[in-house]
């Protein structure tokens, strides 16, 4: 599916990490993966309120708690910019779709990250 909203569409979601070695590519496109679906899902489902997009973002953010493994395996990890990053782009999402009243830390409460 592609993704309708074309203030997602445009952006280069996770850019910061990319452009530090320390995060791999390869890892980071499965988080952007995560994210692009996060998209789909809100697109399809259209979340009617804030309870219903935070159900959304607990599963991905469940999804990036998984993920933290593989890049703890390749030597890297969630520390403070790569959490502030993943952070930020959950309220980016939120807020393209509507939802700027979403509370930052609420989108990913669910993280061990």
């Amino acid at each position: 599916m592609a993704i309708g909203n074309e203030q997602v569409a445009e952006r280069v979601l996770l850019r910061p990490l990319y452009e530090d070695d320390y995060f791999p590519d390869h890892l980071l496109d499965k988080g952007r993966a995560i994210l692009l679906r996060l998209c789909e899902r809100i697109e399809t489902e259209r979340p009617a309120d804030l309870a219903a997009l935070y159900a959304l973002t607990r599963g991905a953010t469940e999804e990036f708690n998984l993920l933290e493994a593989e890049f703890e395996a390749a030597g890297s990890e969630f520390e403070t910019v790569a959490r502030e990053e993943i952070g930020e782009e959950f309220w980016f999402i939120a807020t393209a779709y509507g939802f700027a009243d979403a509370d930052a830390e609420e989108l990913i409460a669910a993280r061990d990250w």
